[in-house]
């Protein structure tokens, strides 16, 4: 595993951690309701009932994941101070090297956020 720039990850995770997101925001919503049309938008919503999810709700999906993944890290670290049988060493080093990674990559991609909104604001209209 390569890693580029100083604590970085490399441009294949960042990669497919923004196919993970374009997938996620690509799944049909949960209910049968559809997105009504935006205001301003001469009411171009979705036709066929298939529902999309916006970019706000994919990030905050991947989000939630990551939170999740660094407290199930931080109860098996637990569990595993507390001398409890039923946790191994190993599974507590992989559940913490998974929620770190996932940290990692929610940075990465939170700073390439941040670069393309700068890029944005900069340029001349």
């Amino acid at each position: 595993m390569s890693i580029g720039g100083i604590g970085g990850i490399d441009s294949s995770r960042i990669q497919a951690m923004m196919e993970q997101l374009k997938a996620a925001a690509s799944k049909p919503a949960a209910g049968p309701s559809a997105i009504a049309s935006p205001a301003g938008l001469g009411g171009l919503a979705p036709q066929g009932g298939v529902a999309k999810l916006d970019f706000a709700d994919a990030l905050k999906s991947s989000l939630q994941q990551v939170s999740n993944t660094q407290k199930t890290a931080e109860e098996l670290g637990k569990r595993f101070a507390m001398g409890d049988d039923t946790v191994s060493l190993s599974d507590t080093m992989i559940a913490m090297q998974k929620s770190s990674i996932a940290f990692q990559g929610t940075v990465q991609v939170r700073n390439k956020l941040v670069s393309a909104y700068h890029d944005i604001m900069n340029m001349q209209v």
